[in-house]
């Protein structure tokens, strides 16, 4: 090591511009040159610095690949997930659409029940009011009967009274008794 270190102060010395030192041909930036080879030769065969760097590189694609194996694991997952997700999707509208189709069904039929329910209400209605107005003539007409019957009595009776006697009565009465009589056998 003190070997290399004398030549090392020799090409600093060379490089102040003292001349041009040579050692077997070669000056102070060739020697330069020449210690940093050996220095990587001997990293290289001494340290293994070649198989620390072989090893750092294979860990780190390793890890690489780890990644990418567990991003595209990942990826296949979202994927499923997507599907999955699009299928209930659609699932899902083609239920509304059921839903939505048997609730206009309903609604049409309940829209025509209620109007076959509220024509037959109408018709009751109808055939009441019309019940109605026919009790209410059956009513006046025999309040009018009655009123012209008993117009009719009071205006016989006045008329008997004026033209009839005694006499004229005892015919009817008689009448009458045989009346009763035929009726009675």
């Amino acid at each position: 090591m003190t070997g290399l270190m004398q030549i090392l102060s020799i090409a600093a010395a060379g490089a102040d511009g003292a001349g041009e030192d040579t050692l077997l041909g070669l000056d102070a930036t060739g020697w330069v040159y020449v210690g940093v080879s050996i220095f990587f030769i001997l990293a290289f065969v001494v340290g293994k610095v070649h198989v620390k760097i072989a090893e750092g590189l294979d860990a780190q694609i390793a890890e690489k690949s780890k990644a990418l194996a567990e991003a595209d694991a990942i990826r296949k997952e979202a994927e499923t997930l997507l599907k999955k997700a699009q299928k209930q999707f659609d699932d899902s509208a083609n239920d509304a659409k059921d839903i939505v189709k048997q609730a206009e069904s309903e609604a049409a039929t309940l829209i025509s029940t209620a109007e076959t329910e509220a024509k037959a209400i109408v018709a009751t209605r109808q055939k009441m009011a019309k019940d109605k107005i026919a009790a209410a003539q059956r009513n006046a007409l025999a309040d009018v009967r009655s009123k012209a019957a008993d117009a009719a009595i009071a205006a016989a009776t006045v008329i008997i009274a004026e033209k009839h006697d005694g006499a004229a009565d005892k015919g009817l009465v008689d009448i009458a008794i045989s009346d009763i009589g035929k009726i009675a056998h």
